[in-house]
């Protein structure tokens, strides 16, 4: 099975429960994640929002995120410039760029639910 590139929403969608978590866990099951950085930091920020607006359940949201140590996924770095000229070129934000261009450096598939960065994947 070959290695994927996972973004933040399909990440979230896990950790969280949101809506298309199931279809997210059946299409990583038995394959080896990468991610940019930044992915740990987008997802402090939903567990940050979430907290901020239901404020009883903020541990439930904290604990959410020790879900990224269970998937194992690997961190790699991006080419800053490129990631803003893919940006630029595609007319998504630096963040989703990123996803999309570590998948193209790597070669390989990207897991999202983002609609808009799921279109630009299909086109690797």
């Amino acid at each position: 099975m070959p290695d994927k590139v996972i973004d933040a929403s399909a990440l979230a969608a896990i950790a969280f429960a949101e809506p298309g978590a199931d279809a997210v866990i059946d299409e990583i099951d038995g394959h080896r994640l990468y991610a940019p950085t930044l992915v740990a930091f987008e997802l402090m920020n939903v567990a940050w929002k979430r907290s901020r607006r239901q404020p009883a359940a903020s541990k439930l949201f904290l604990k959410a995120l020790e879900m990224l140590d269970g998937l194992g996924l690997r961190f790699r770095g991006i080419n800053q410039e490129e990631v803003v000229r893919l940006g630029l070129a595609t007319g998504l934000t630096a963040y989703d760029a990123s996803y999309l261009w570590l998948a193209r450096a790597l070669g390989m598939p990207l897991v999202t639910l983002d609609k808009k960065l799921g279109a630009h994947a299909n086109n690797l």
